[in-house]
């Protein structure tokens, strides 16, 4: 079975293309580069509702920057769902999405569904997103505007 998986991955995965990138970074000593608070143009590559490391409810969104200096970077956001704030705050972001999916929490099950709809919906936009960090260092993930794709 995993053997199916892997030979999957290098017909859908540009493996030489991979093996040149990984010697061009050995080459110039390519760093990772953390991308500052600011605004950036994103698309959503992933977002799932999935358990933290402590095994709790969290919805993890990653965005990969689309230009600029950082382009081809990603910024992480992870929304921690064991508290009313937190699922305010994840409610918040998801609406900010431009969907007209109603976006309320009633059981886990269902918010999966909906984090699930949410990022087939996404995968059509790209996003203005404001990121910043609070005097707490707490990262902030703010969607100012909506492009959708052609």
């Amino acid at each position: 079975m995993a053997q199916d998986l892997f030979a999957q991955f290098d017909k859908e995965y540009d493996v030489a293309g991979l093996q040149a990138d990984i010697k061009d970074a050995a080459d110039n000593n390519v760093s990772y580069k953390e991308v500052p608070d600011g605004d950036y143009e994103v698309a959503i590559t992933k977002m799932e509702l999935k358990a933290t490391k402590e095994g709790k409810p969290m919805v993890s969104v990653w965005f990969k920057i689309v230009n600029g200096e950082y382009k081809g970077q990603l910024i992480f956001a992870n929304f921690v769902l064991t508290s009313g704030f937190g699922i305010h705050k994840c409610n918040e972001f998801l609406r900010s999405l431009g969907s007209n999916l109603a976006v309320d929490f009633t059981t886990f099950s269902a918010y999966g569904k909906l984090v699930a709809e949410l990022f087939e919906y996404a995968k059509d936009y790209e996003y203005a997103l404001e990121y910043t960090h609070n005097a707490k260092g707490y990262s902030n993930y703010n969607i100012t505007d909506v492009f959708e794709l052609q």
